[in-house]
Protein backbone atom coordinates (compact mmCIF):
# COMPACT_ATOMS: atom_id res chain seq x y z
CA UNK A 1 0.00 0.00 0.00
CA UNK A 2 1.33 3.46 -0.86
CA UNK A 3 2.07 6.04 1.82
CA UNK A 4 -0.85 8.17 0.62
CA UNK A 5 -3.18 5.20 0.96
CA UNK A 6 -1.92 4.44 4.47
CA UNK A 7 -2.47 8.04 5.57
CA UNK A 8 -5.93 8.17 3.97
CA UNK A 9 -6.85 4.92 5.71
CA UNK A 10 -5.65 6.36 9.02
CA UNK A 11 -7.84 9.44 8.55
CA UNK A 12 -10.94 7.51 7.52
CA UNK A 13 -10.66 5.00 10.35
CA UNK A 14 -9.65 7.61 12.96
CA UNK A 15 -6.61 5.67 14.02
CA UNK A 16 -2.96 5.39 13.13
CA UNK A 17 -1.77 2.20 11.47
CA UNK A 18 -0.74 -0.48 13.96
CA UNK A 19 2.56 0.58 15.49
CA UNK A 20 4.67 -1.46 17.85
CA UNK A 21 6.91 0.75 19.92
CA UNK A 22 10.46 -0.48 20.30
CA UNK A 23 10.37 0.57 23.94
CA UNK A 24 13.22 3.00 23.30
CA UNK A 25 12.65 6.56 24.42
CA UNK A 26 13.29 8.91 21.53
CA UNK A 27 15.00 12.23 21.98
CA UNK A 28 17.86 14.56 21.22
CA UNK A 29 20.17 11.68 22.17
CA UNK A 30 19.03 9.60 19.16
CA UNK A 31 21.68 11.18 16.95
CA UNK A 32 24.03 12.00 19.85
CA UNK A 33 24.30 8.84 21.98
CA UNK A 34 26.95 10.34 24.23
CA UNK A 35 24.46 12.93 25.51
CA UNK A 36 22.02 10.54 27.17
CA UNK A 37 18.56 11.62 28.34
CA UNK A 38 18.27 13.90 31.41
CA UNK A 39 17.60 12.12 34.70
CA UNK A 40 14.93 14.52 36.01
CA UNK A 41 12.03 14.98 33.61
CA UNK A 42 8.81 17.00 33.58
CA UNK A 43 5.75 15.62 31.79
CA UNK A 44 4.48 17.44 28.70
CA UNK A 45 2.40 16.75 25.60
CA UNK A 46 1.96 18.24 22.14
CA UNK A 47 -0.63 17.85 19.43
CA UNK A 48 0.50 16.76 15.97
CA UNK A 49 -2.44 18.21 14.01
CA UNK A 50 -3.16 16.65 10.59
CA UNK A 51 -5.67 18.84 8.73
CA UNK A 52 -8.00 16.85 6.47
CA UNK A 53 -8.17 19.32 3.59
CA UNK A 54 -9.86 18.31 0.31
CA UNK A 55 -6.73 18.81 -1.79
CA UNK A 56 -4.31 17.05 0.59
CA UNK A 57 -3.48 16.54 4.23
CA UNK A 58 -1.46 19.28 5.93
CA UNK A 59 0.30 19.65 9.29
CA UNK A 60 -0.22 22.66 11.57
CA UNK A 61 2.86 24.26 13.12
CA UNK A 62 3.35 27.30 15.33
CA UNK A 63 6.26 29.72 15.42
CA UNK A 64 6.99 30.79 18.97
CA UNK A 65 7.39 34.46 19.80
CA UNK A 66 10.87 35.90 20.17
CA UNK A 67 10.15 37.00 23.75
CA UNK A 68 9.61 33.56 25.30
CA UNK A 69 12.16 32.40 27.84
CA UNK A 70 12.55 28.94 26.26
CA UNK A 71 12.85 27.98 22.57
CA UNK A 72 12.09 31.54 21.47
CA UNK A 73 11.37 31.89 17.77
CA UNK A 74 11.43 28.17 17.10
CA UNK A 75 8.86 26.18 15.14
CA UNK A 76 6.88 23.71 17.21
CA UNK A 77 3.62 21.85 17.66
CA UNK A 78 1.03 23.35 20.00
CA UNK A 79 1.47 21.91 23.49
CA UNK A 80 3.07 22.32 26.87
CA UNK A 81 3.57 20.83 30.31
CA UNK A 82 0.93 18.68 31.97
CA UNK A 83 -1.17 20.35 34.67
CA UNK A 84 -2.80 18.64 37.70
CA UNK A 85 -6.23 18.80 36.06
CA UNK A 86 -5.01 16.86 33.01
CA UNK A 87 -5.81 13.18 33.39
CA UNK A 88 -4.00 12.08 30.23
CA UNK A 89 -1.51 13.50 27.72
CA UNK A 90 -4.44 13.89 25.32
CA UNK A 91 -6.05 16.33 27.77
CA UNK A 92 -2.84 18.36 27.90
CA UNK A 93 -2.43 18.45 24.12
CA UNK A 94 -6.03 19.50 23.50
CA UNK A 95 -6.05 22.10 26.29
CA UNK A 96 -2.78 23.67 25.20
CA UNK A 97 -3.87 23.71 21.55
CA UNK A 98 -7.05 25.60 22.46
CA UNK A 99 -5.06 28.04 24.61
CA UNK A 100 -2.24 28.65 22.12
CA UNK A 101 -4.05 28.82 18.77
CA UNK A 102 -7.77 28.75 19.60
CA UNK A 103 -8.41 25.39 17.89
CA UNK A 104 -11.23 23.80 19.87
CA UNK A 105 -11.21 20.09 20.66
CA UNK A 106 -14.55 19.59 18.89
CA UNK A 107 -12.70 19.93 15.54
CA UNK A 108 -10.08 17.32 16.50
CA UNK A 109 -10.28 13.53 16.41
CA UNK A 110 -7.45 11.87 18.33
CA UNK A 111 -5.99 9.00 16.29
CA UNK A 112 -3.08 7.85 18.43
CA UNK A 113 0.28 8.66 19.96
CA UNK A 114 3.84 8.68 18.74
CA UNK A 115 6.80 7.50 20.82
CA UNK A 116 7.69 9.48 23.93
CA UNK A 117 10.28 12.15 23.13
CA UNK A 118 12.77 13.35 25.74
CA UNK A 119 14.35 16.78 25.30
CA UNK A 120 17.70 17.92 26.65
CA UNK A 121 15.82 20.73 28.42
CA UNK A 122 14.25 18.15 30.73
CA UNK A 123 10.80 17.36 29.31
CA UNK A 124 9.26 13.95 28.61
CA UNK A 125 6.89 14.81 25.76
CA UNK A 126 3.99 12.65 24.57
CA UNK A 127 3.14 13.53 20.92
CA UNK A 128 -0.60 13.06 20.38
CA UNK A 129 -1.76 12.81 16.76
CA UNK A 130 -5.14 14.30 15.84
CA UNK A 131 -7.06 14.77 12.60
CA UNK A 132 -8.49 18.29 12.29
CA UNK A 133 -11.68 18.80 10.28
CA UNK A 134 -12.15 22.17 8.53
CA UNK A 135 -13.55 24.73 8.60
CA UNK A 136 -12.01 26.37 11.65
CA UNK A 137 -10.83 29.81 12.71
CA UNK A 138 -7.58 30.13 14.65
CA UNK A 139 -6.94 32.82 17.26
CA UNK A 140 -3.26 32.57 18.29
CA UNK A 141 -2.22 33.79 21.73
CA UNK A 142 0.09 36.73 20.86
CA UNK A 143 2.18 36.21 24.00
CA UNK A 144 3.23 32.71 22.88
CA UNK A 145 2.60 32.35 19.16
CA UNK A 146 4.01 34.65 16.50
CA UNK A 147 2.48 32.74 13.59
CA UNK A 148 0.50 29.63 12.71
CA UNK A 149 1.06 27.93 9.35
CA UNK A 150 0.45 24.65 7.54
CA UNK A 151 2.86 22.41 5.65
CA UNK A 152 1.69 19.71 3.21
CA UNK A 153 2.10 16.26 4.72
CA UNK A 154 3.50 15.18 1.36
CA UNK A 155 6.52 17.40 2.04
CA UNK A 156 7.13 15.72 5.41
CA UNK A 157 6.88 12.28 3.76
CA UNK A 158 9.04 13.18 0.75
CA UNK A 159 11.97 10.74 0.32
CA UNK A 160 14.45 13.64 0.34
CA UNK A 161 13.42 14.46 3.91
CA UNK A 162 14.43 14.55 6.68
CA UNK A 163 17.92 15.97 6.56
CA UNK A 164 20.60 15.58 9.22
CA UNK A 165 22.37 18.78 10.17
CA UNK A 166 24.90 19.56 12.87
CA UNK A 167 26.15 22.54 14.80
CA UNK A 168 29.15 22.86 17.03
CA UNK A 169 28.13 22.89 20.69
CA UNK A 170 30.74 23.11 23.49
CA UNK A 171 33.44 22.18 21.02
CA UNK A 172 31.66 19.08 19.68
CA UNK A 173 29.26 18.56 16.76
CA UNK A 174 25.66 18.06 17.79
CA UNK A 175 23.49 16.33 15.19
CA UNK A 176 19.78 16.92 14.73
CA UNK A 177 17.02 16.35 12.18
CA UNK A 178 15.82 19.27 10.08
CA UNK A 179 13.07 19.93 7.54
CA UNK A 180 13.90 23.17 5.68
CA UNK A 181 10.61 24.32 4.15
CA UNK A 182 10.57 27.42 1.96
CA UNK A 183 11.92 30.20 4.23
CA UNK A 184 11.28 28.18 7.42
CA UNK A 185 13.51 25.79 9.34
CA UNK A 186 11.83 22.98 11.28
CA UNK A 187 14.39 21.29 13.49
CA UNK A 188 15.11 19.80 16.91
CA UNK A 189 12.41 17.98 18.86
CA UNK A 190 9.69 18.91 16.37
CA UNK A 191 11.68 17.45 13.49
CA UNK A 192 12.46 14.36 15.57
CA UNK A 193 8.74 13.78 16.13
CA UNK A 194 8.12 14.16 12.40
CA UNK A 195 10.71 11.43 11.76
CA UNK A 196 8.78 9.24 14.20
CA UNK A 197 5.52 10.03 12.34
CA UNK A 198 7.17 8.90 9.11
CA UNK A 199 8.20 5.66 10.82
CA UNK A 200 4.66 5.05 12.09
CA UNK A 201 3.24 5.61 8.60
CA UNK A 202 5.74 3.15 7.16
CA UNK A 203 7.90 5.59 5.21
CA UNK A 204 11.33 3.98 4.70
CA UNK A 205 14.40 5.86 5.83
CA UNK A 206 17.24 6.53 3.46
CA UNK A 207 20.59 5.08 4.40
CA UNK A 208 23.95 6.74 4.77
CA UNK A 209 25.04 9.74 6.78
CA UNK A 210 21.85 11.66 6.21
CA UNK A 211 18.38 10.77 5.03
CA UNK A 212 18.12 13.71 2.69
CA UNK A 213 21.59 15.16 3.00
CA UNK A 214 23.74 16.54 5.79
CA UNK A 215 25.50 19.73 6.69
CA UNK A 216 27.60 21.12 9.49
CA UNK A 217 27.35 24.62 10.93
CA UNK A 218 29.17 26.47 13.69
CA UNK A 219 26.97 27.93 16.42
Amino acid sequence: MSTDAVVESAVQSNRLPAHRSSGTIRGDHDLNPEMGPPSALREAAVLVPLVDRPEELTVIFTQRTATLSAHAGQISFPGGRMEPEDERPEDTALRETAEEIGLERGRIEIVGRLDTYVTRTGFRVTPVVGVVTPPFILTPDPTEVAEVFEVPLSFILDPSNPQRHSREFLGKPRWFYAFPYQQRYIWGATAGMLVNLRDVLGVPRRGGAGEGGSSTETA
